[in-house]
């Protein structure tokens, strides 16, 4: 897909250009007006070989409205084209683009990290005491578990002290999974069945500087399966996490998010974003649910941990082609 942007003094008049150079099958991804200038508008193409075919020589007498190719790629066009890849809905993308109008955008990445930030709340996990126990909640097979063993790994490798209590005794292998992670680290998992029992365990491990609580997958669309795990967060004062792994369809992340803000979820860690390329869907969640990111995981590997999550560093992972850019120019010690 191919991005140009068209300036012009009226809408109309961008419109015109956008049919003249791009032709009927164009899409508008961004609009807006500029103060002095007139309009801008940002339109893409799926064919490159068509990008100029209706184009006018500029030398021609009938095109009053010309305008000129810029040295380099527009940082705003690059970051739309970016959050069009990664399959941002369309009212989010703008909303982004729409917050950087003020902005001076001369680097692609920051611009990104600018509109992350503008849209989005950042709130990693404490690294250090956690005032309120966390369960980690969210749809079966979304990585809570190894997420679990990863906190885990970070509170010990700290020499911190950390409680662990699971509730995921239904699903087969859920317990000795993170028994295994636990066995290794030197630390006790405390196994309940019912939010009674969960109070006893929360009570029991009163004084650890963090206290993680692993729940079984939930289906939200399921009335029964939100009910039982409300039930557990009632049962003490608990935080629950949103896990979400990436790699969803948009409009199904937000509506899974959206029911696990209902049971009291305001922060939510990504998973598996080894495993996907596009990140829309996480973007979508977040926004959709209000919903603030926490950290990211990246990896299936419980010594790498997990990654506090800031605009800046989901920027660089939103644009991976930037930093291999950048990779290459030290490597050779070329500049562009």
């Amino acid at each position: 897909m191919r991005l140009k942007s068209f300036h012009a003094p009226t809408m109309q008049d961008a419109m015109r250009l956008v049919r003249e150079v791009l032709g009927d099958d164009a899409i508008i991804v961004a609009t807006r007006e500029e103060e002095g200038v007139g309009v801008r508008v940002t339109a893409a193409i799926e064919e490159d070989e068509g990008l100029l075919a209706h184009h006018p020589p500029l030398s021609a007498p009938q095109n009053t409205l010309r305008f000129s190719e810029p040295a380099a790629p527009d940082p705003l066009d690059i970051v739309s084209e970016t959050l069009l890849r990664h399959g941002v809905p369309a009212e989010l993308n703008q909303r982004m683009l729409d917050s950087l109008s003020d902005l001076d955008a001369r680097d692609p990445q920051s611009a990104l990290a600018a509109a992350l930030d503008n849209v989005f709340s950042f709130q990693p996990l404490p690294d250090g005491r956690a005032v309120r126990p966390i369960m980690l909640v969210g749809p079966p097979g979304g990585g809570k578990t190894l997420t679990v063993a990863k906190l885990c790994a970070r509170c010990a490798l700290q020499k911190r002290p950390v409680g662990v209590i699971s509730t995921d005794t239904i699903r087969a292998g859920g317990i000795e999974q993170l028994q295994a992670f636990t066995r290794v680290l030197k630390l006790r998992l405390m196994t309940v069945e019912d939010p009674t029992a969960l109070a006893d365990a929360l009570d029991v491990s009163r004084g650890m500087e963090q206290v993680l609580v692993d729940s079984a997958g939930r289906n939200p669309y399921n009335t029964a399966d939100m009910k039982d795990l409300r039930d557990f967060l009632v049962a003490a004062d608990i935080e629950p996490v949103l896990v979400m792994p990436a790699g969803l369809d948009p409009v199904e992340a937000v509506d899974m998010a959206l029911a696990f803000r209902q049971i009291g979820a305001r922060r939510m860690l990504a998973t598996r974003l080894d495993m996907a390329r596009r990140y829309g869907s996480l973007l979508a969640a977040a926004h959709g649910a209000g919903l603030a990111f926490a950290d990211v995981s990246a990896t299936t590997k419980v010594a790498d941990g997990l990654i506090p999550l800031t605009a800046t560093i989901l920027a660089k992972m939103m644009m991976p082609e930037l930093q291999a850019d950048e990779r290459r120019t030290k490597q050779t010690g070329t500049h562009a």
